[in-house]
């Protein structure tokens, strides 16, 4: 006999919403950090890039993690489109010039 506890279809919508933030919300954090990171990085474009390049993959597994550890999937999606929306703005401002 198992003591193991039923899952509810809220939960497992939960888990797999949880899981889809972290591949693609992440894969997205990581990607517009990249671009971020590349354009900030001081020294020679190529050494820019490859360095944000392999940060990326930390930036990855943090959001993943992160996403995990949210008090509710809703909560991760937010932190996630909030991050990605912001690093990717301040992106955008530094390759089209500013505001000016």
């Amino acid at each position: 006999m198992s003591n193991a506890v039923p899952l509810t279809r809220a939960y497992r919508l939960a888990v797999a919403s949880r899981v889809i933030a972290a591949a693609f919300g992440g894969y997205a954090l990581a990607s517009a950090a990249t671009v971020l990171l590349a354009l900030i990085w001081p020294g020679p474009q190529p050494q820019a890039l490859l360095w944000a390049s392999m940060l990326s993959f930390a930036i990855y597994s943090v959001a993943v993690i992160w996403v995990f550890t949210a008090r509710s999937a809703t909560r991760a999606w937010v932190g996630i489109v909030l991050i990605t929306a912001v690093v990717s703005a301040l992106a955008w401002l530094l390759k089209s010039g500013g505001a000016a």
